[in-house]
């Protein structure tokens, strides 16, 4: 199963306080484990959200919104997409991600959605256009 693990923003992260060299040290030989253990699938971490957009739909009408946007608690400020064997798993190695500076911090673990869970709605059809397309997306890579 392939996970989706959310990183929240901080007000740190969202004032875009870059992370220190021991974190990133940290983070670096904790993605390196990731990377033996044949779970990794990618991984980045997000500017604030102060560099970003929204764009809200809304009765036929879309509005973009600027950052920065002001629930810290709701933003996100890195992920890593994840195949692992179940979501305990993925719970097991997020438990172990490092927090060196011990600051109170949050991280989201979403299930992706895989072609059998949109069931007979996802008709062959569908499903081979969506494996061309993916064949497009990774050619480009």
């Amino acid at each position: 199963m392939r996970v989706m693990v959310l990183i929240k923003a901080t007000q740190d992260s969202e004032a875009g306080v870059l992370p220190s060299k021991q974190i990133l040290t940290e983070m670096m030989q904790y993605n390196q484990e990731l990377v033996k253990a044949g779970i990794l699938l990618a991984g980045e971490g997000l500017h604030p959200s102060s560099r970003g957009a929204r764009v809200r739909f809304s009765g036929g009408k879309t509005t973009v919104i600027d950052g920065p946007f002001t629930e810290t608690k709701e933003l996100i400020a890195g992920f890593w997409l994840w195949q692992v064997k179940s979501m305990d798993e993925a719970i097991a190695w997020v438990k172990r991600c490092p927090n060196p500076e011990g600051v109170e911090a949050e991280i989201e673990i979403r299930p992706v959605f895989e072609a059998e869970d949109f069931g007979a709605e996802f008709t062959p059809e569908l499903r081979e256009q969506e494996a061309r397309l993916r064949a497009q997306a990774a050619a480009k890579q």
